[in-house]
C-alpha cells in the first residue's frame, strides 16, 4: 500500500468521526466560556448553543474536504455538479423516492419522542432553547445552509466510497456512514439524559441509511439531496424563532 493510499485510508476514518468530535469540542468550549462569564449553572447551559457549534463544525468540515480532495487532484465543488444529460431521470428518481425519505426523516423523530418522553414536545423543548438574536440568526440561516455543504458530503461523498474501497463491502460502507451520521446527532447537543441521547442518536438512523443506499446507487443525486437537506433544516426556523 502506497503512502498516498494509506493517507486516504486514515483520512476517511478520521472524517467519519470528525463531526462528532467537533460537536463535542465546541459545546465544551461554550461551557468553558459560560464558566468564565459566571453564567454556567449546569452542562445544559452549553447545550442551547448547538446550532452555533454545528455551523462552526460545518465550516471546518468544508475546509477539510476542500483540502482532502485537492490532495487527490480532485475538486470538492465537483460533487455538487448537476449532470445535464440525466437531469430528467434524476429528478424523476428523486420525486419517486422523496415521500419515503420524508417519512423516514419525520416519523422516527416523532415516534421516538413519544415513546421515550411520553410527549415529543418535551424532547423538542430540551433540543431548542432561547438564544440571543445573533445566535438565532446563525440558527435560522447559516446553520441550515452550511448543513447542505457539509453533512452529506462528508459521510456519503467522501467517507463512504473510500471505506467501500478499503473494506471491499459497499453495504458495510453504507451502514457505517449512515450509523455515524445518525449517532453524531446525540452530540448536537450532548445532554446527559439517556432518553434524549437515544432520541437524538436514533431519530435519523432510517433516514441516514436510506440516503446512503440511494447515493450508493446513484451518487449524482447528491446535489439534489443537499438542497432537500437544507430545506429540512430550514423547517426548524419557527421553533428557533418561537424560543
Amino acid at each position: 500500500m502506497t503512502a498516498q493510499v494509506k493517507n486516504q485510508s486514515a483520512s476517511a476514518w478520521l472524517m467519519l468521526v470528525s463531526r462528532t468530535l467537533l460537536f463535542s469540542f465546541f459545546q465544551s468550549l461554550f461551557a468553558f466560556a459560560l464558566i468564565l462569564a459566571g453564567r454556567f449553572t449546569s452542562w445544559q447551559d452549553s447545550a442551547r448553543w448547538w446550532p452555533v457549534g454545528v455551523f462552526l463544525a460545518n465550516v471546518i468540515g468544508v475546509v477539510l474536504l476542500i483540502r482532502l480532495y485537492k490532495k487527490e487532484s480532485a475538486r470538492y465543488q465537483d460533487i455538487f455538479k448537476f449532470h445535464k444529460k440525466t437531469i430528467k431521470s434524476d429528478l424523476l428518481a428523486l420525486l419517486l423516492i422523496f415521500p419515503l425519505i420524508g417519512a423516514l426523516g419525520f416519523f422516527p423523530n416523532l415516534l421516538l419522542g413519544r415513546w421515550l418522553f411520553g410527549d415529543s414536545l418535551i424532547a423538542l423543548r430540551m433540543f431548542i432553547q432561547p438564544l440571543p438574536l445573533w445566535a438565532t440568526i446563525i440558527a435560522v440561516v447559516l446553520f441550515p445552509v452550511s448543513q447542505g455543504f457539509a453533512e452529506l458530503p462528508v459521510y456519503f461523498a467522501y467517507v463512504m466510497p473510500r471505506i467501500e474501497k478499503q473494506t471491499g463491502s459497499g453495504w458495510a460502507a453504507v451502514a457505517l456512514s449512515g450509523l455515524f451520521l445518525s449517532i453524531q446527532h446525540a452530540f448536537a447537543p450532548l445532554v446527559f439524559d439517556y432518553r434524549f441521547i437515544l432520541w437524538r442518536g436514533l431519530m435519523f438512523l432510517p433516514f441516514a441509511l436510506a440516503v446512503g443506499f440511494l447515493l450508493k446507487w446513484r451518487p449524482r443525486l447528491l446535489p439534489y439531496l443537499a438542497i432537500v437537506h437544507i430545506l429540512m433544516d430550514f423547517s426548524l426556523t419557527p421553533y428557533f424563532l418561537g424560543a
